[in-house]
């Protein structure tokens, strides 16, 4: 060996060999620890010697080593004073943090038994992945219908029937017909980050089953694929698994988008394990307070500090690493709140880490989304630090949206806010600034949206005290299972309703796993824990609940098909282009007439497809007329519907209501209404009507004389 670079941080083959630099700006010594795969014990610790050391970058390449049998840590020394904020432990061997591939936890919740070790190896990957002609879809951000996707739970039920292991980034390729005959042009993989599933000691006490961490918010290692996310991760080729999913999504048309977690690690508080951050350097990497305490904004008892230099470079070095290398198209971070905090933990002005995210080179045609909130109460919708770039979880337009299809009161004004892309709240960024959600991972199924009036969530093995508790939610009128039939329907209707909402309204639409055919968690809104039915995928659903399937492959269609829903500038209420119509308008049960009261709960919408052009790239502007009657009231009302001009018809394209013969149409093959001027919408329900060309009556046949 010889002193080596001290960068890049991490692993790097050179030529015959290795070079290994880690960074710590406060250890006193350093050892490299080489192990044979599998091995319990390494076969040699080098230590770095005072040469080796530029800076605080301890460096050193090693040749002659044979990286396909390889596993490797560190061993640091340095002082002991969790006052100071050191935890230094020569006896401990720690993980990389800018470890590629990490072994140990090869299958997902395999043959490793729980509360064993985790031994946290690195491993070198040798990259010789072929691309062949990959390119990223760039598929505009207004255009995207994003699909929140768990990569086990999405394949892992029995009745995917997939060939490639159950719950795999390969059974997902798999699956890819069903994502394109959906609909969805983007999947939002929940974090694939490397993180140990037995990271928990609690027990479900209902069936004793051990709890484990299923969501995987809790990272070990930013730049490695999940091991146990791989059919071939025992192989340690976890990596090419992912990139060629990737490379199959990409061919289909379907970006990739990482939910990534910066925000904290899987090293929990004091009481947690010293697995890699905590003995490299504790008071770098950390949020302490004055007497070395973890803060803790994340609520899971640590706190990373991104906002320090070191921390920063890490983030950015780790995105540019999946963008470039794994060729992700975007990235949804996790209580991204906490990214714009200081390294004492209050909000910065200006923080540095969003501000390079934004104007990173190699991150520059990347999605950037936010969670624009966190566990310690700073809440940043509508007002996180955007720098032109980031777009946010519009946490916002799911709770007006929920309240408003609730029937809740006071609603109307906020809801048409919601619809048209919330000016109130991203008035310069434009419409795209706005995820729109109804629900997500974290919350109620849309199933048990309308099936449950509070959360149940005893088999958490937290006495019901997560979650959240104010969930917007409706039984219908029976909590959880029932067998009366109006009930039933009542909650298909309110499926619809949202689905309905959502895809007319401006922003980018997101839905989650398997709300497209009624999964039901039971009426758990806190799942993190659960590796069983209550978080994979039942494909058998898909048929039993084939009318969701098609409403969701229909509305999706239909926004695809109308420019006018997915404007990247917001509404003026003006005709600007001289159809003869604003380019929206709001109306009530009469049209051109608003009601912005409290009591009123009824609200139309009415887009003009002459405005379509105003999407900013460059579209056709003419797009047929929109209009959404939206009747959250109980009762049946009947609206007046805004006449068109001469020579065109309305047609309707969809009826929520449960007594409707057709509920949605194949887009394009509407019926046109045969009566113009009016339509009933029932109670609970929603109606959208196309304004488009009248038909021609065919001409009749001429007789002839023989």
């Amino acid at each position: 060996m010889r002193a080596g670079k001290p960068y890049p941080f991490g692993a790097t083959i050179t030529p015959n060999g290795v070079n290994f630099a880690v960074f710590s700006r406060y250890a006193t010594e350093a050892w490299l620890v080489l192990y044979r795969k599998g091995a319990h014990k390494p076969y040699v610790e080098i230590p770095f010697y005072p040469e080796f050391r530029v800076g605080h970058v301890f460096a050193m390449q090693v040749f002659d080593i044979d990286i396909e049998d390889l596993e490797y840590g560190y061993r640091l020394n340095g002082p002991y004073n969790p006052r100071e904020g050191h935890r230094f432990d020569r006896n401990k061997v720690l993980l990389d943090p800018y470890a590629k591939l990490i072994s140990g936890r090869d299958v997902f919740c395999g043959p490793s038994e729980p509360h064993n070790p985790f031994p946290h190896r690195a491993q070198v990957l040798l990259d010789d992945y072929d691309w062949g002609d990959d390119q990223p879809p760039n598929i505009a951000l207004e255009d995207l219908v994003i699909y929140e996707m768990h990569v086990r739970g999405f394949t892992r039920h029995p009745s995917s029937q997939v060939h490639y292991p159950p719950g795999t980034f390969a059974a997902v390729r798999e699956k890819i017909p069903y994502l394109l005959e959906l609909g969805v042009n983007c999947v939002e993989l929940m974090p694939i980050f490397e993180f140990d599933e037995f990271e928990y000691d609690r027990i479900n006490p209902l069936n004793g089953e051990q709890l484990v961490n299923y969501w995987g918010y809790s990272s070990l290692g930013f730049f490695a694929p999940k091991a146990g996310y791989a059919g071939t991760g025992r192989y340690g080729m976890q990596a090419d698994e992912f990139k060629t999913l990737i490379k199959a999504l990409h061919q289909n048309g379907i970006e990739v988008i990482l939910d990534v977690a910066f925000n904290h690690t899987g090293e929990g508080n004091h009481k947690g394990n010293m697995i890699s951050f905590r003995g490299l350097d504790n008071k770098t990497y950390y949020m302490l307070g004055p007497n070395g305490e973890y803060l803790n904004f994340s609520g899971t008892g640590n706190t990373l500090n991104c906002n320090n230099p070191v921390v920063r470079d890490m983030v950015l070095n780790c995105l540019r690493y999946w963008a470039a290398e794994y060729h992700v198209d975007g990235f949804r971070f996790d209580l991204a709140t906490i990214l714009g905090r200081g390294t004492n933990g209050m909000p910065l002005a200006n923080p540095p880490l969003l501000e390079a995210l934004a104007h990173d080179p190699v991150l520059a045609n990347c999605k950037l989304i936010a969670e624009a909130w966190d566990a310690g109460g700073l809440y940043q919708v509508g007002t996180f630090p955007a720098y032109g770039r980031w777009a946010e979880w519009n946490g916002k337009y799911r709770d007006t949206i929920r309240r408003f299809l609730k029937g809740d009161g006071g609603q109307v004004w906020e809801a048409a806010e919601r619809i048209q892309g919330s000016p109130d709240m991203y008035g310069e960024r434009g419409t795209r600034a706005s995820i729109n959600f109804v629900t997500c991972h974290d919350g109620f199924t849309l199933m048990d949206l309308y099936s449950y009036d509070r959360k149940h969530n005893i088999a958490n093995g937290e006495d019901n005290f997560d979650g959240h508790n104010d969930n917007h939610s409706w039984n219908c009128g029976v909590e959880g299972p029932t067998d009366d039939l109006e009930i039933l329907a009542l909650r298909r209707q309110m499926i619809k309703n949202a689905v309905a909402v959502l895809f007319l309204s401006q922003g980018v639409p997101m839905i989650t796993m398997g709300d497209e055919v009624g999964h039901t968690k039971h009426g758990n809104n806190n799942t993190y824990c659960h590796d069983n039915e209550l978080n994979w995928l039942d494909w058998t659903l898909a048929e039993k609940n084939a009318d969701l399937y098609e409403f969701f492959k229909h509305m999706i269609a239909f926004r695809k098909a109308h420019p006018i829903l997915r404007r990247r500038q917001h509404f003026t209420h003006r005709d600007e282009v001289g159809s003869g119509y604003p380019d929206i308008s709001w109306h009530t049960t009469r049209p051109w007439v608003t009601d912005w009261s409290y009591h009123n709960r009824t609200l139309a919408v009415l887009m003009c497809g002459k405005h379509g052009a105003q999407s900013g790239v460059g579209r056709a502007a003419q797009d047929d007329y929109v209009y959404m009657a939206m009747n959250a009231h109980w009762d049946d009302h009947r609206f007046e519907i805004p006449p068109l001009p001469e020579g065109m018809s309305w047609f309707r394209f969809c009826d929520t209501s449960a007594h409707a013969p057709h509920d949605v149409c194949v887009p394009g093959d509407e019926t046109v209404l045969a009566q113009q001027r009016f339509v009933t919408v029932a109670g609970r329900s929603i109606v959208i009507l196309v304004g488009k060309p009248t038909p021609k009556s065919p001409r009749p046949r001429r007789r002839t004389l023989s």
